[in-house]
């Protein structure tokens, strides 16, 4: 009998609902950064899910994590579909290693889309320590991380660190981030894409 298998955070079902016209817009101004034919990694989300349905007919190669996005981008022609090794978390329909283990393929992408709990001063957080680890190896096989997170990420505050601001390479937001806000991911040299809605 498999364990009952939580992440702590917002279950998916619950964010997914969130803030869709925001995170519809910003899923495809990262489809708009992917070419013709390349390997991407995006990481289980519900705003990263939003890039799939704009991904058609670019003829990718795309490892993730997430059921969703493998049944998003599975009837597309033309797009291969990689996942790690791991445990399903159901709340989040996710694969994760258990035990800290590396089930991940050899796949290397120039291009990682991830999302965020919270973005803060301190950097980018996730809601569960398992979902940091994870996040980090998906990292290390990345030239660029780009993360995709709707202004309201900026109102949460605590979190597990997955990496410092000076590690995300291109953000992508909604206009209703903050000037401040807006400064402040500028001033750690990260591109700030802002999603026309």
């Amino acid at each position: 009998m498999q364990p009952d298998l939580k992440l702590f955070g917002t279950p998916f079902h619950e964010n997914v609902t969130q803030n869709t016209k925001q995170k519809r817009a910003i899923g495809q101004a990262a489809a708009e950064l992917c070419k013709s034919g390349e390997g991407i990694m995006i990481d289980g989300g519900s705003t990263t899910l939003q890039m799939c349905p704009f991904l058609e007919g670019l003829n990718l190669q795309v490892l993730t994590n997430s059921l969703h996005i493998v049944h998003a981008l599975g009837m597309q022609s033309g797009t291969r579909v990689l996942v790690p090794g791991g445990a399903v978390f159901p709340e989040q329909n996710i694969i994760l290693p258990l035990f800290g283990e590396d089930l991940t393929p050899a796949f290397y992408a120039p291009k990682l889309f991830m999302g965020a709990a919270a973005l803060n001063a301190r950097g980018l957080l996730q809601d569960d320590v398992v979902l940091v680890a994870s996040e980090r190896r998906f990292m290390e096989r990345a030239e660029t991380v780009i993360v995709l997170a709707d202004a309201s990420k900026f109102e949460n505050s605590s979190g597990n660190v997955v990496c410092p601001l000076e590690e995300i390479d291109i953000l992508i937001t909604d206009a209703r981030i903050s000037e401040q806000n807006a400064q402040s991911i500028e001033s750690a040299g990260i591109r700030l894409i802002v999603a026309d809605t």
